[in-house]
């Protein structure tokens, strides 16, 4: 069934916003809708067309299903290594190409890349030879969950700003912050830890 012309308004405007969810209340608004329960009809029916898929506990996490989207994407895998003084996580060669299931990306495939986590500085969330799957962004906000280059070095990191200063925080208390260095730069955004032990 297709969606009528208000659904594939509001479909279009989920893609649209897909990075940063809008509330129900801002959906209304942006298609001039009577009350917040036609934006609830409208998303029920897109998930009953099978067009959209939502997280009953979290109504700004949700999944726009494409008919033509394949199935399986690649990602390219990155080692966590040394960058040199100019260099990003993404300008050598990917040392592996992963099959993932496309569904639980929720951005372009082509935004998309993993590294394979090293160390334990990120444990008990991430361990060495989890899987990392990153959205390519050079921004941050704080407490968000990163992969950087510092000090020539690629890293997982939880992102803070304090003032004026960058601070990157490991999981594992026994590694102190590290202030970020003046070659500091993002590469992506952290979206999803595949556990691969």
């Amino acid at each position: 069934m297709k969606p009528n012309s208000s659904q594939e308004k509001l479909l279009e405007l989920l893609v649209k916003s897909i990075d940063n969810p809008m509330t129900i209340r801002d959906l209304q608004e942006e298609l001039g809708l009577a009350s917040p329960s036609v934006v609830h009809y409208h998303l029920q029916q897109l998930e009953l067309k099978g067009l959209l898929k939502r997280n009953p506990n979290n109504p700004k996490d949700y999944q726009i299903i494409d008919g033509n989207a394949k199935e399986i994407v690649y990602l390219n895998l990155y080692g966590l290594a040394q960058c040199g003084p100019t260099g990003s996580i993404l300008d050598g060669s990917p040392t592996d190409r992963i099959p993932i299931a496309s569904r639980i990306l929720k951005f372009s495939s082509e935004d998309g890349f993993i590294v394979k986590a090293k160390g334990d500085s990120m444990e008990p969330a991430i361990k060495a030879g989890d899987l990392v799957i990153a959205q390519k962004n050079k921004v941050a906000s704080s407490g968000d969950l990163i992969v950087c280059v510092n000090n020539e070095f690629a890293l997982i990191k939880k992102f803070h700003i304090q003032g004026e200063q960058v601070i990157l925080q490991s999981f594992n208390d026994k590694y102190p912050p590290i202030l970020a260095a003046f070659d500091f730069r993002i590469e992506g955004l952290v979206k999803c830890i595949v556990n691969y032990q």
